[in-house]
């Protein structure tokens, strides 16, 4: 099939049309995870703020949470996946160095010819697709875009690990980015601090596996050293975004962070001074970190338990591996 030149006139703004979401099938309890790292459902809990987290079997692929995910917020929008003229998918955990996630996403979908690609930003990965397709959009570039931040990090866990092998979860949130009378998405706030590129990292380079050098890599992290980091810099960050947008934080109706600790969770909410009349989005009790997948996975969960409402602000901010970082102001769906 041969794609033709995107043609759609410029616009000046763009909004999250819809959200779809797939979570892993197996429901993973901390009394599950504790004795591999000598710990404890209570430990857990109170450093974590994890209950339970959601799981892939072997038999659910990140292909086949991506689709499902993809295909909620297709149908949401209500649009055609023929209109949709990027598919970008935020992931770490593709199981093949190439080719991408997005193309197979995009045929499964039903969105061929559109350009595809994937983004590598960990947990910052669905923030910088939204960043991508709200420039997209109004560049005249695509019409619409489906944006995706999914993964199966089960597939790169050591269990005995302390550091986070035991907070990681499963599953794809999806968003329809399309064009927009009203502002629909802030400017975003993004960057990167590659000086902390080993404080999120894994065990040992593919190149060490084939060498026979290491065991199959697995997810680590320096705790002390990421928890800061979010902590005070994230703050910045988000104080940025909300600049950006022009709007305060008693003018938000949630802030869905990066499910990545209860505790970077609270203290980013007390940073931000906010009302207790904004939601804050606290996913990662029920379904662990998402990484990519995290922020849509959180926001979806919001709006289909009606804790908040088509319409309000949101701030998302997500931050992780790289150390990368976005943040932006969205109407909600």
């Amino acid at each position: 099939m041969t794609a033709t030149l995107n043609q759609y006139e410029t616009v000046k703004y763009s909004r999250i049309y819809s959200l779809g979401a797939a979570r892993g099938d197996l429901v993973v309890t901390n009394d599950e995870v504790a004795g591999p790292i000598d710990s404890s459902d209570e430990w857990i809990r109170q450093r974590t703020g994890i209950i339970t987290r959601r799981r892939a079997s072997k038999d659910l692929s990140l292909m086949d949470m991506a689709v499902a995910a993809s295909l909620e917020a297709i149908q949401n929008a209500g649009i055609d996946p023929k209109e949709i003229g990027a598919v970008l998918f935020s992931t770490i955990t593709h199981p093949f160095q190439t080719p991408s996630a997005a193309t197979l996403l995009a045929d499964k979908v039903g969105a061929n010819p559109a350009p595809a690609f994937d983004i590598s930003a960990a947990c910052a990965g669905y923030c910088y697709g939204i960043a991508q397709a709200d420039a997209l959009v109004r560049s005249g570039m695509a019409k619409y875009v489906l944006v995706v931040g999914g993964e199966k990090l089960s597939d790169f866990i050591d269990p005995t690990d302390r550091s986070i092998s035991f907070l990681l979860g499963d599953g794809a949130g999806a968003a329809i980015v399309g064009p927009s009378d009203t502002p629909g998405i802030s400017p975003t706030v993004w960057g990167s601090d590659g000086s902390k590129w080993d404080a999120v990292n894994m065990t040992a380079s593919l190149l060490d596996f084939r060498d026979g050098t290491a065991s199959w890599p697995t997810m680590k992290q320096e705790g002390q050293t990421v928890f800061r980091w979010a902590v005070w810099e994230m703050a910045k960050v988000a104080k940025e975004a909300l600049r950006v947008a022009g709007v305060k934080a008693e003018d938000l109706s949630a802030l869905v962070t990066h499910q990545a600790n209860i505790r970077i969770i609270d203290e980013l909410a007390k940073q931000l001074d906010l009302p207790e009349s904004v939601v804050v989005a606290k996913d990662i009790v029920d379904t662990g970190n998402t990484s990519a997948a995290s922020i849509p996975l959180a926001m979806h969960e919001l709006l289909k338990s009606g804790a908040v409402k088509s319409g309000g602000l949101a701030l998302e901010i997500g931050f992780g591996a790289g150390l990368a970082f976005g943040a932006q102001v969205v109407v909600l769906p």
